[in-house]
């Protein structure tokens, strides 16, 4: 190997590698790239001595005065990672598996790019000192019960009856600040419950259906892309492609009800697009300033509506979906409203993938594990795995009932 490839600074690797496995144009969106690139960094700093324990230097020779390079590489600086990860900084047992499988990623990919000979990350000794993996991945445990289902779908329903008919009622003389009041807020309270119940009921990863900054492909769901006659609707799945997801009639009332009060100027509107204001105040005023709209025109205009959303609906300026984050920021202030009763150690609210989880539940005990496959957009093997405990119980209810029956025969030998 080229003395040059063994010589090169470990980072100087780090933007090339988080191309490859970025997505999007050029390579710069996407969660797997944020984690990593977070990771490497880490990673870094430890090789360079600036983490571990207070006598850690890095893993550059004492007598040697420059940064880590791919020469200084080999399973034993691995296997020290791997102990480092899982020393005494609080980290369970699977998240010290997901961080080493980031450097171990890299690491591979160094062998193929021709900067080091050997995938040392995956050596037996180097992997050594990592903990266990219990086969649990950090919160993605929570399944929503029927019961949690049911009280944040009734919470949601009841709020935007409530607002809906707030707004409809409204006398014909009625200011017209107080009725887009109440018609943004009817508006809100529509949006959240057809949020929650489309969480709720269609399995949907909710990457799939809102936006992610770190994903430009991820746009969040427009109107055309749902058909609501058919029960379908259009999303971005996880294995890069455009698929249809079923909508189940539940979704269907709240959707069509929404999109009535909403009336888009155009289907290419956002299913859920944001409420905030300081969003919204930027959009719009950026938006007319582009139509030729003068500032003091445009201060006149805003004064106009009660609320931005209320213009941009008025003037076509298309707002952006909510985020990953926002939805998790919504449940979590319906989930208090609703006062939902959730013991759960990581969440303290019902989390959007605890929806699909709980959905899967229904699945599985309904139809088995190759519909809920189907539905879930998973292979059955995944679902089989992930839903492991509902087999267990099963064959433990067989092992119960087999129990008994031989319990039966040993005390009644003469009715055999």
């Amino acid at each position: 190997m080229p003395d040059r490839t063994l010589s090169t600074p470990l980072d100087d690797s780090f933007e090339r590698y988080l191309q490859d496995k970025g997505k999007g144009r050029g390579g710069d969106g996407g969660n797997y790239r944020r984690n990593a690139a977070r990771e490497l960094e880490r990673f870094a700093e430890w090789a360079a001595g600036d983490r571990g324990a207070d006598d850690w230097t890095g893993i550059v020779p004492d007598d040697v005065d420059r940064e880590p390079t791919f020469e200084d590489l080999d399973e034993r600086v691995f296997r020290e990672y791997a102990r480092h990860l899982g020393g005494d900084r609080g980290l369970k047992q699977n998240t010290v598996q997901t961080y080493y499988r980031y450097i171990s990623a890299w690491c591979g990919w160094c062998v193929n790019e021709g900067y080091l000979e050997a995938h040392y990350a995956q050596r037996a000794s180097a992997m050594a000192p990592l903990p266990e993996d219990d086969g649990r991945k950090p919160g993605d445990q929570q399944a929503w019960t029927s019961e949690q289902r049911h009280a944040l779908t009734r919470h949601v329903d009841e709020r935007a009856r409530d607002a809906v008919e707030a707004y409809t009622i409204l006398p014909e003389d009625t200011d017209p600040l107080d009725k887009q009041r109440g018609r943004y807020a009817a508006l809100k309270a529509a949006r959240d419950r057809a949020l929650v119940f489309v969480l709720a009921y269609t399995a949907v990863r909710v990457g799939e259906l809102l936006r992610d900054p770190n994903d430009p492909r991820r746009r969040g769901v427009r109107w055309e892309d749902l058909s609501l006659d058919d029960g379908s609707m259009d999303v971005y799945r996880k294995k890069q492609q455009w698929d249809a997801a079923s909508l189940p009639d539940p979704v269907i009332s709240p959707l069509r009800s929404y999109h009535q009060l909403m009336n888009p100027p155009t289907e290419r509107w956002p299913v859920f697009p944001t409420f905030d204001q300081r969003t919204l105040a930027g959009l719009v005023s950026d938006g007319l300033a582009d139509r030729g709209e003068r500032p003091e025109a445009i201060a006149e205009r805003r004064d106009e509506y009660a609320r931005d959303l209320l213009l941009a609906l008025d003037e076509d300026i298309r707002p952006p979906s909510i985020t990953t984050d926002g939805a998790r920021s919504i449940l979590q202030r319906l989930s208090d409203d609703a006062e939902i009763d959730i013991d759960h150690p990581k969440h303290d609210y019902l989390a959007p993938h605890g929806g699909r989880r709980g959905m899967g539940e229904v699945l599985v005990r309904a139809f088995g594990y190759t519909v809920a496959a189907r539905y879930l957009d998973n292979s059955e093997e995944m679902v089989r795995e992930r839903y492991s405990h509902i087999e267990a119980g099963e064959l433990g209810d067989v092992a119960t009932e087999a129990l008994n029956e031989i319990d039966s025969i040993s005390e009644n030998p003469e009715d055999q």
